[in-house]
């Protein structure tokens, strides 16, 4: 399961609220290589589904995220700080054994 925090989900309705984007769109998350803990986190607005997708809803959002992804992210909740020391959007990871200093890349 992914999970959504409040935060995130004010967040993510503001931002496709402003971007005028349909009903159908969803939150895509995805875990890719590279950053300088090896592992770094995508997301970004999508309204196709792929083979092999994982869709969860919770608070409201839909999240969907690749099998492959799913193995780093399972358990994890998406949240966002703003304000002047906010991170923007960041991933409260369970899995994760260690995280970089910014927060976008991690380990296992």
């Amino acid at each position: 399961m992914l999970f959504v925090a409040n935060t995130a989900k004010d967040k993510i309705g503001e931002l496709m609220n402003g971007q005028s984007l349909e009903q159908d769109y969803f939150v895509r998350v995805s875990v890719t290589s590279g950053g300088c803990s090896g592992l770094t986190y995508e997301m970004n607005f999508d309204n196709e589904s792929k083979e092999g997708d994982q869709v969860f809803e919770d608070n409201g959002v839909k999240v969907v995220t690749d099998l492959k992804s799913f193995l780093y992210l399972c358990n994890t909740t998406l949240e966002f700080s703003g304000g002047l020391e906010g991170k923007g959007f960041y991933f409260n990871n369970p899995n994760a054994a260690r995280t970089c200093g910014c927060g976008e890349s991690f380990a296992v």
